[in-house]
């Protein structure tokens, strides 16, 4: 399964100043493997106006594409968001003030499908707690799509989030059995059937997967198992290439090139990863020696999408076809990351022709092959895109 283009939310979203201990929100139920995966999708759509908007939409479609299964499949997608209402979240934390705070509340406080579109909400209090990276963090979507089981997946998420302290600490194996959706089973009462079916299995498949490595430690009164806690330490061969947030970019001298031009931090860092450093300092070059031009970054988009060099015969700066250009790629950047990764996925779907689909994966929405398919694909995404652009 081709992964869909990394966002990484937490390291950018995480609020030093919030001084709470590090809580697990635990979810009880035995949520499946899509159900997982759907909860973090919601909560990454939805993650920037957690705490500012009542309600969240995104389209059925998008997130169908987004977990993986046919976007023609409702009676799944109604049967999955079903549990998450019936799913329930309870937590047992400090507070910003230092008092003890016990909370449950369901999942999702609703969601309903309706002209294609998913709206979906959680309570305000939960809605809080979702939104501090210090109580819940946020998974990174190329991760996730990876894991084929279930314990594997609850595993990673409860584990990743103490991934700073390096420890989950130590969890009785009551709570380790919530945690893994395994209470109320009086076969994995035994540690022996625990370990054998989920605890080794799950390890493996977090350490062959995912951007961690875990490591189990089990603690004994006598002979019986009474608590497990999980060493964890980064991943090193996953870490740089799922998680990078596009930090090490920042200390390059194309990206402080960029910066002057007054490119954005994230435009800057888009651009140095979907073409390379090499090839955005050619085109630097190039628009640099350009007389006349109105605005540079502009220029420098179109330069980048259709591949100008000094052999090349460029729209002209202000023509429809880059004003077009820049319309599409600021429509492109106002999406969710959620909805960013669907749309491509979704254009990516329509390709038919090998080395297109190739230019796309390489350059995304400054694919040259596929131009004017990317600027009709937007007009289709929004009939308005273009309005007042005057074909020259």
């Amino acid at each position: 399964m081709s992964d869909i283009p990394r966002e990484r939310l937490t390291g950018s979203l995480r609020r030093a100043a919030v001084k709470k201990h590090v809580a697990a929100i635990h979810v009880s139920g035995k949520l499946s493997l899509l159900q997982r995966k759907l909860s973090n999708v919601l909560l990454l759509n939805a993650y920037d106006t957690l705490t500012t908007q009542r309600s969240h939409q995104i389209d059925a479609g998008t997130l169908c594409l987004m977990i993986g299964y046919n976007s023609n499949d409702t009676a799944t997608l109604k049967q999955s968001l079903k549990g998450l209402a019936e799913t329930v979240a309870e937590w047992d934390m400090l507070d910003a003030s230092g008092q003890q705070e016990w909370g449950v509340s369901s999942l999702l406080s609703y969601a309903t499908l309706k002209n294609g579109v998913c709206e979906y909400a959680y309570s305000p209090a939960l809605a809080d707690k979702l939104h501090d990276p210090k109580v819940f963090a946020l998974i990174n979507l190329n991760i996730q799509r990876r894991f084929t089981s279930g314990h594997a997946l609850a595993l990673y998420e409860n584990c990743y989030r103490f991934i700073r302290t390096g420890s989950t600490g130590w969890w009785s194996m009551e709570i380790f059995r919530r945690l893994m959706g395994l209470d109320g089973s009086s076969y994995y009462e035994s540690f022996k059937h625990l370990n054998a079916k989920v605890i080794k299995p799950a390890v493996a498949e977090v350490n062959k997967t995912s951007n961690i490595v875990i490591t189990p430690e089990t603690r004994k009164r006598g002979r019986v198992v009474t608590d497990i806690r999980f060493l964890i330490k980064e991943n090193p061969q996953l870490a740089i290439l799922d998680l990078d947030d596009g930090a090490a970019a920042r200390h390059g001298p194309v990206y402080a090139r960029l910066r002057e031009l007054g490119v954005s931090d994230r435009l800057a860092r888009q651009w140095l990863t979907t073409h390379g450093e090499e090839q955005v300092e050619a085109k630097l070059d190039y628009v640099a020696g350009r007389k006349n031009v109105g605005s540079m970054v502009g220029y420098l988009s179109a330069a980048l999408a259709q591949d100008y060099g000094e052999a090349a015969a460029p729209a002209k700066p202000g023509s429809a076809r880059a004003q077009k250009l820049g319309r599409m790629q600021a429509a492109a950047q106002a999406r969710t990351p959620t909805q960013r990764d669907a749309d491509k996925r979704l254009f990516a779907s329509r390709i038919d022709d090998p080395a297109a689909r190739a230019d796309f994966e390489r350059f995304g929405w400054m694919s040259a092959l596929n131009a004017r398919a990317i600027l009709d694909f937007w007009h289709e995404m929004d009939p308005s895109i273009y309005d007042g652009i005057e074909e020259g």
